[in-house]
Parts: C-alpha cells; sequence; structure tokens
C-alpha cells in the first residue's frame, strides 16, 4: 500500500479546493439531478486522493467541475485559494495547470497523429517554448525511453500501457500541478495496471504533483492513494487516510464496497439491494438508507436511529484541511456513528 499522509510530508498548501459545490442537470422526465450535492474537498501539494463510489455517484461529474468543464450551479472551485473564473482566458490557463488523463488511452489518442504531435499538442496550444524538448522530457518522465524512438510511431503501433503512457506524457509536457485520472487503469491488463500505478506514485514523489484518482476499484485506492473520499448519490459519504477508511470503514456503503475487494481476504461480501436512485428523485433522510444492510438487518432500529435514517438527512462532510491543523480526520456521514440530536 502507499505511504499514509504522514510519511508524504507535512506540506499542507492546498492546491484546489471544492467549496460547498451543487451541480444539477435536468432529468429526463423533468425535475433537476443534483449530480453533485454540497462537496467539500481540500487537495493538498504532492497527495494522492481516491474518489471512489458506484456509476452514477457524481465523482465523474466533481471530476469534470473541478477541470472547468461543468461550470457549477453553487458553490465553488478555488484553486490557490482563487475561485476559478470561467472566460475562455481564464479557463485556458487554469487548465495549463490541472490536467486530465481518460481512463480510455485508444480514445484519447488521434489515430492520424504520430506520438510527437500528440504530446506536442498541449504546449502548442499554449504557446509554450522549447517543443521538442518539452515533448522528450515528457515522454521520458513517463518511462518512454529513450523518447525519439517514439516520436514517429502512432497508437496502432504501441501497446495499451504505452498508449497510457504517451497520454500521461501529454499532461507532463504542460508542467501541471494536478493531474485528474479518470478510471487511469481500468482498460488495462492486469499486468500493467502495477506499473502505470506505480508510474503515478513515482511522478507525485519526483514531481510534487497533487492526483486525484476516480475510481471504482477500493482496491487501487488501496494501492496508490494518502487519502479515500467515497461519494454516494452526489454526496461525501465517508472521508479519511487510506489505512483507516479500509482498516476501520465507518460508513455501511464503504464496507459493502470493500467487501467485494479480492484483497479483503475472509471479509464476507455485502450485497446491496436495489440500483443507485434516481438524482432527480434523492430519497427523504439519509440517502443510501433504502438500500442500506445496517437498516435491512436491523441494526438501525436496534440502535435507535431508524426514524432518523428515512427522515433526517445526516451532516455534510467537510473533506477540508481546519485552520491550524495539518491532518484530516476520518468522518463518515451515518446517523450510526454521528446520531443526530434529540429534541
Amino acid at each position: 500500500m502507499s505511504s499514509s499522509v504522514e510519511d508524504v510530508g507535512t506540506e499542507t498548501e492546498i492546491v484546489i479546493e471544492v467549496d460547498d459545490l451543487h451541480v444539477t442537470f435536468e432529468g429526463r422526465e423533468g425535475g433537476m439531478a443534483r449530480a453533485v450535492d454540497g462537496v467539500n474537498i481540500a487537495m493538498r501539494k504532492g497527495e494522492i486522493i481516491a474518489m471512489v463510489g458506484e456509476s452514477g455517484c457524481g465523482k465523474t461529474t466533481l471530476a469534470r467541475t473541478i477541470l472547468g468543464l461543468e461550470k457549477p450551479a453553487s458553490g465553488s472551485v478555488l484553486s490557490h485559494g482563487k475561485p476559478l473564473q470561467y472566460s475562455g482566458r481564464a479557463l485556458k490557463a487554469y487548465r495549463k495547470n490541472v490536467q486530465l488523463v481518460l481512463q480510455d488511452p485508444t480514445g484519447s489518442l488521434n489515430p492520424r497523429h504520430s506520438v510527437y504531435e500528440a504530446v506536442a499538442e498541449g504546449p502548442r496550444t499554449h504557446g509554450m517554448d522549447d517543443e521538442t524538448g518539452r515533448v522528450s522530457r515528457a515522454l521520458a518522465m513517463a518511462g518512454l525511453r529513450p523518447p525519439e524512438r517514439f516520436f514517429l510511431r502512432y497508437p496502432h503501433e504501441l501497446s495499451g500501457g504505452q498508449r497510457q503512457r504517451v497520454v500521461i506524457a501529454g499532461a507532463l509536457a504542460l508542467d501541471p500541478d494536478v493531474i485528474i485520472a479518470d478510471e487511469p487503469v481500468s482498460s488495462l491488463d492486469a499486468s500493467v495496471r502495477g506499473e502505470i500505478l506505480a508510474l503515478m506514485l513515482k511522478l507525485r514523489d519526483e514531481l510534487g504533483l497533487t492526483l486525484l484518482v476516480v475510481t471504482h476499484d477500493l482496491g487501487l485506492a488501496w494501492n496508490i492513494a494518502d487519502r479515500i473520499v467515497v461519494m454516494y448519490l452526489g454526496r461525501v459519504v465517508e472521508q479519511g487516510p487510506t489505512e483507516e477508511v479500509l482498516n476501520n470503514p465507518q460508513h455501511p456503503y464503504t464496507r459493502a464496497l470493500l467487501s467485494v475487494v479480492p484483497e479483503m481476504h475472509g471479509t464476507e461480501q455485502i450485497v446491496l439491494s436495489g440500483e443507485t436512485p434516481d438524482p432527480t428523485k434523492i430519497p427523504a433522510g439519509c440517502r443510501f438508507h433504502p438500500r442500506c444492510q445496517e437498516v435491512r438487518d436491523g441494526v438501525a432500529e436496534k440502535a435507535g436511529v431508524l426514524a432518523a435514517c428515512q427522515s433526517v438527512s445526516p451532516t455534510i462532510l467537510s473533506a477540508q484541511i481546519p485552520v491550524g491543523e495539518t491532518e484530516l480526520g476520518h468522518d463518515a456521514a451515518c446517523h450510526l456513528v454521528t446520531p443526530p440530536p434529540t429534541g
């Protein structure tokens, strides 16, 4: 497993901050889908955060909003303490520092462009100097050596792992502060996944990059992340240092996700009932309660919180660093963990 946050150092510079972010879309049958519904996250320099959850939980929409590809209905994205501006010029400057790596390298690369052209596209767009040097350094940092050997090759001539390294090199060529990786190894063979994850750890250590890894796979988070943010139906339901979250998951949803991770030997699999609810029809109370195994098995009723689960929304988590502190705690938005006040 990756080093814990404490081992990364005491650097607490916030590079990206999400403040009470809400993103909505018009639903298919009317109504507004609350894709991101009051999320707070702070990303520190040199930190790797894994954002996990099922399809439809809002993690990709949140990542797109952090990139400036979606505009929030309310709340804000801050870069080095300054709110993101949505003019064309401001977004262009911002995206130079915050780069995206997609899950499918084949779809990310133009089959008619050589490796050199693919990696040089970003520096050209931003008018950066020393194009050839930037392309060479980026390819070398991504593990494609000697870089000149790859300049005139095309995507179809490369393996899946090599194509993903070209995509990563395209991001590195711009000298970004932050890389957002959306399911970066899901399309790769198992034998290659470890190499790409090791590359990401190396880039963090050598360049001080901040990485936000969007994934449904808690096993991947176990191997790479300093901190885990678990999302369900648009909200953060648990967050904390990786080792604490995975060794002592507090939220029933996190426990269900963790129960199907192959690395968790001897853990009884938890089968959730039903599908993730329609984000235009979010349940009252805890939005997870219709599928919650603790409700289904009578644990919530025995603990005296069933009525609250069905009617009172748990406190929205703030995955941010309190002023004057250097570390985040381990929190879960669940009435079994923090019962609502009575009276």
